[in-house]
């Protein structure tokens, strides 16, 4: 990304006060609650889609798990928050083969584990933790949807922000979290998940400051850009 255009330097951000780490895997990192969050997983994507006869590589659980593992081998959190559409339709429990249960099983083994409730998984699963609505911590809420008007402090996935922005190479459209000091919608993390343009009319309302930001996904470091300079599809 072309100077112009975007700030490479650390993946800090602050949302109601909280320190928190943009990660460039598209997960989040609360430090002083040893706090992992990551939103959208959609595991078994693949195979509810192979039901329809529209067929996937059947490899996204088990990428997606390597990735989180990846994640908690490196920050080492004492819990983690999945944001809802952890599981892509109520039977992905069922279709999960018995290696990724079993890895599923193990990232929350010795740490807590917060499911939050989706669209896709409106009853959150009890499986491998603890299910809510929403949850709160400090001064930070963890819900699924954004909510327009929410207090501050508002942590929540669904919509799989992305952000067109351009480089010296051109054009380039990334995964990203956008948000400001108040609140921050995360990136999808599952492997068969799409993104949404942050110009989109879905997060028109959202954020009412005007320091709002994409923080793009890159291969080592997440980058900053205006809203001002991303650009609609």
């Amino acid at each position: 990304m072309s100077a112009q255009h975007a700030a490479a330097a650390p993946s800090g951000l602050r949302i109601a006060g909280a320190a928190l780490t943009a990660d460039h895997s598209g997960a989040l990192f609360w430090e002083a609650e040893r706090l992992l969050v990551v939103a959208d997983l959609h595991f078994e994507k693949g195979s509810a889609f192979a039901e329809r006869r529209v067929f996937l590589p059947p490899y996204d659980t088990a990428a997606t798990l390597a990735r989180l593992g990846a994640l908690v081998a490196r920050y080492r959190p004492a819990g983690i928050v999945a944001l809802g559409d952890s599981f892509h339709d109520g039977r992905a429990i069922a279709r999960m083969t018995a290696s990724d249960a079993d890895a599923l099983r193990a990232l929350g083994r010795g740490r807590d584990w917060i499911w939050i409730a989706g669209n896709h998984d409106p009853e959150a699963r009890t499986d491998f933790g603890a299910a809510f609505a929403e949850w709160r911590l400090g001064p930070l809420t963890f819900r699924h949807e954004p909510q327009a008007g929410a207090q501050p402090g508002e942590i929540a996935g669904h919509l799989h922000p992305a952000a067109r922005v351009v480089t010296r190479a051109g054009a380039l459209r990334r995964r990203c979290f956008v948000g400001d000091a108040q609140r921050l919608v995360l990136p999808a993390f599952g492997a068969f998940t799409g993104g949404l343009n942050i110009r989109d009319a879905a997060f028109a309302g959202l954020f009412a400051g005007g320091d709002v930001a994409a923080h793009v996904l890159g291969r080592a470091a997440t980058h900053r850009v205006p809203l001002a300079r991303c650009l609609p599809e």
